[in-house]
């Protein structure tokens, strides 16, 4: 059976969001996709702000924002329906939302975006809140990208994904793992904007800096990466912990980039080594932004490469759009009220069904 859904995306850089019109094909249980239209929505200065800021907001501006996020998903998908002649062809729209707060242990994450806004907005039916039953079976709520990824991207024995936040999964006999492995684009994008720049294209000024061996150090000291999976980061870890530590040691652009670009593929590798079997090559799927990282990925290649991982790096829409592809998967799975979430990657008490439906059409 073949299911047109729109998969939304908003990634804990902050970059922009996501939107792909995907096919995803379930032929007797095999699944395949095909990413039909895709395009990225940057946010405003304003509402970017306000999203960077939301972990401070007062409740009642936590809320408007809510609600402010979902009007402008759904103005996204009107405006994405409208340009690529879609009318009448979406059968659904999943939608992740930006999360803010990330607590598991407290049995807390929240993400903004309001999916009644969408739903009544755009009159298609929707699904939200992939996160949160997760959470209350006590799973980290994260990664929730990997069932998507067994069931889609089956070639593979890893994917990575860069983000704000970087993620792996991992594929054993006994079952997926994955885990948040550190904070990425997030810390990488904050320091160019140093420069004025939103990013650091192709890892330009990484490349042309000098690896500065004591803040390497503090940054792999971090209690976290001592614990072991299922684990999850939160935004505020990258911003409130690691960020000001990279500016404490007051380096160059160049050099903190450098650095921390180093600390990146040093912890996917520190992440592997303990779970990979080196006795025949494996493949490691890489995409998210940091794909687009040139100096990034070579840095991958190279430390992965004793470890007899080959690094592959797949077509531009799936670099960018996977995320959002997946997204849409979970909305069908949810829809057809199938498993969203893996328990041998969030730690929860077992596998579930998550995510809020918000019925747009009329009865």
């Amino acid at each position: 059976m073949v299911y047109r859904v729109i998969g939304i995306m908003s990634g804990s850089s902050i970059d922009g969001l996501d939107v792909a019109f995907t096919e995803l094909d379930d032929s007797g249980g095999k699944w395949s996709y095909e990413i039909k239209k895709a395009h990225c929505y940057p946010f405003a200065l304003e509402l970017k702000e306000r999203l960077q800021n939301a972990t401070s907001l007062n409740a009642r501006d936590y809320l408007l924002l809510h609600k402010d996020l979902g009007k402008y998903i759904a103005t996204s998908i009107n405006e994405f329906v409208e340009t690529n002649h879609l009318h009448h062809r979406i059968q659904l729209v999943a939608s992740h939302g930006h999360t803010t707060f990330h607590e598991p242990e407290l049995g807390l994450t929240a993400q903004l975006g309001d999916g009644s806004v969408i739903a009544a907005l755009t009159g298609i039916n929707v699904v939200s809140d992939l996160r949160s039953m997760d959470v209350a079976l006590n799973g980290q709520g994260a990664p929730i990208v990997p069932m998507g990824e067994k069931l889609l991207f089956t070639d593979y024995d890893y994917l990575l994904n860069i983000g704000g936040i970087s993620n792996i999964s991992v594929k054993k006999e006994s079952g997926t793992v994955a885990f948040d492995v550190c904070a990425a684009n997030r810390i990488l994008n904050m320091l160019a904007t140093k420069e004025g720049k939103e990013f650091d294209e192709n890892g330009a000024m990484a490349a042309a800096g000098a690896i500065h061996t004591p803040l390497l150090t503090a940054l792999n000291n971090q209690e976290y990466y001592k614990k072991s999976y299922p684990k999850s980061l939160a935004n505020t870890f990258g911003t409130d912990v690691i960020y000001p530590l990279v500016e404490s040691f007051g380096l160059s652009t160049p050099d903190a980039l450098r650095t921390y670009t180093e600390h990146i593929a040093q912890q996917v590798a520190y992440s592997l080594n303990g779970l990979h079997q080196p006795s025949s090559e494996k493949q490691l799927l890489v995409t998210g932004g940091g794909a687009f990282n040139t100096f990034l990925v070579n840095r991958l290649s190279a430390v992965l490469s004793p470890l007899n991982i080959k690094v592959i790096v797949p077509d531009e829409l799936t670099i960018q759009y996977k995320e959002a592809l997946i997204m849409a998967l979970l909305g069908i799975l949810r829809w057809r009220e199938e498993n969203t979430t893996l328990s041998s990657v969030t730690g929860a008490t077992r596998d579930s069904i998550g995510g809020a439906v918000w019925i747009g059409q009329e009865a």
